[in-house]
C-alpha cells in the first residue's frame, strides 16, 4: 500500500506542477510570450546559422503556437489530475484493477512529455535552433521537465503485484 500512496502522491505533485505552469501562462500571458516570439523568430540564434529560413515571424502564427503550448500544458494537467483521482479511488483495489487505473495518469504524463520533449527540445531546440540562443534558450528547463515526467512514467509503469497490497 505504501508504494501505491507514493505513486498517488507523485502524480498529485506532477499534476500540481503542470497546473501551475499552465495557470501561469494563462494568467501571466506576457511573461513567456516574448520567449515564444524570439524562439520562433530565431532572432537571437547564431547570425551565420543556415537555418534562419525556418523562422516564423507572423504574430498570428506565433500566437497560435503559444496557444497550442498552453492548451497542451492544460490538457496534461487535467489528465494528470484525473489520473491521480482514479488512482486514489482504486488505492485498495486488486493489483489488476489498480494497474488499469493508471491509464489516465500514463496519458497525462505522455502528453507532458510530448510538450517538453517534442515541443521544446525537438522543435524549439533543434528546428528553431533555440540551443544557439544565450538569451532565449529553454532546452535545459525542458530537459528537467522531461526527466521528472519520464521518471514518473517509469515508476508508474511498474506492474502491480498482489504483494504490494
Amino acid at each position: 500500500m505504501l508504494v501505491r500512496f507514493s505513486r498517488i502522491l507523485l502524480m498529485a505533485a506532477i499534476a500540481l506542477w503542470v497546473s501551475l505552469v499552465a495557470f501561469g501562462n494563462l494568467t501571466d500571458y506576457g511573461s513567456n510570450w516574448p520567449f515564444v516570439q524570439h524562439v520562433l523568430a530565431m532572432d537571437t540564434i547564431f547570425p551565420g546559422a543556415g537555418i534562419h529560413y525556418r523562422a516564423i515571424t507572423s504574430p498570428l502564427l506565433q500566437r497560435l503556437a503559444y496557444a497550442s503550448i498552453i492548451a497542451a500544458e492544460t490538457l496534461a494537467a487535467v489528465l494528470c489530475w484525473l489520473g491521480t483521482w482514479r488512482l486514489w479511488r482504486m488505492r485498495a483495489a486488486s493489483g489488476v484493477v489498480f494497474q488499469r487505473a493508471k491509464r489516465m495518469s500514463v496519458l497525462g504524463l505522455t502528453v507532458g512529455l510530448m510538450v517538453w520533449l517534442v515541443g521544446f527540445i525537438a522543435i524549439g531546440g533543434e528546428w528553431f535552433g533555440m540551443w544557439m540562443s544565450t538569451t532565449w534558450n529553454g532546452v535545459e528547463a525542458a530537459f528537467r521537465f522531461v526527466v521528472v515526467l519520464l521518471a514518473a512514467l517509469i515508476l508508474l509503469g511498474q506492474r502491480e503485484g498482489e504483494l504490494d497490497e
